[in-house]
């Protein structure tokens, strides 16, 4: 009798983990990421009427406060912290729901706010230098990014069950 080996399509700690992350939706939390980023953003939309605040610090505080909104739900809910690979799915798709409305938005701004005469105006000065625009926004979206990873990562070690 020969000894039973060990088949390597077997499930490991490694593989059941990974089959387990995948198993998570990751969906929820993204919505809860957005949720606490609006709440946040129009807190401090309503703070800026008062006092001068930079809106680049409000862009990433509201993003900080989203994360940690997604990250306290997620150890809840899950009663784990998120794997690396989770992080990142949920980076990315947080920031791309949060850009998607941010466009919303400013669609809405573009079509009722202005009028011909002002869409006309900046249409042609965004043909003469699309440059500044474009890099800004290459920019800010950078920043978000780094931003929801970064807390991400820091609220997951933080709020990590024990």
């Amino acid at each position: 009798m020969t000894p039973k080996l060990p088949s390597i399509n077997q499930s490991t700690p490694q593989n059941s983990t990974i089959k387990s992350s995948q198993k998570t939706k990751l969906l929820p939390y993204a919505g809860f990421f957005t949720i606490g980023y609006i709440l946040a953003s129009a807190l401090f939309m309503m703070l800026q009427t008062q006092w001068a605040i930079d809106p680049k610090l409000t862009t990433i505080l509201s993003i900080v406060v989203g994360a940690f909104i997604a990250i306290y739900k997620f150890t809840r809910h899950q009663k784990r912290s998120l794997t690396n690979h989770e992080m990142n799915r949920l980076t990315v798709v947080s920031v791309s729901i949060v850009w998607l409305l941010t466009l919303l938005y400013s669609l809405g701004l573009w079509w009722w706010l202005f009028d011909t005469v002002n869409r006309e105006v900046f249409l042609n000065k965004l043909l003469e230098q699309p440059l500044p625009l474009v890099s800004a926004i290459i920019m800010i979206v950078i920043l978000t990014l780094l931003t929801a990873r970064l807390s991400l990562l820091v609220f997951n070690r933080l709020l990590t069950p024990k």
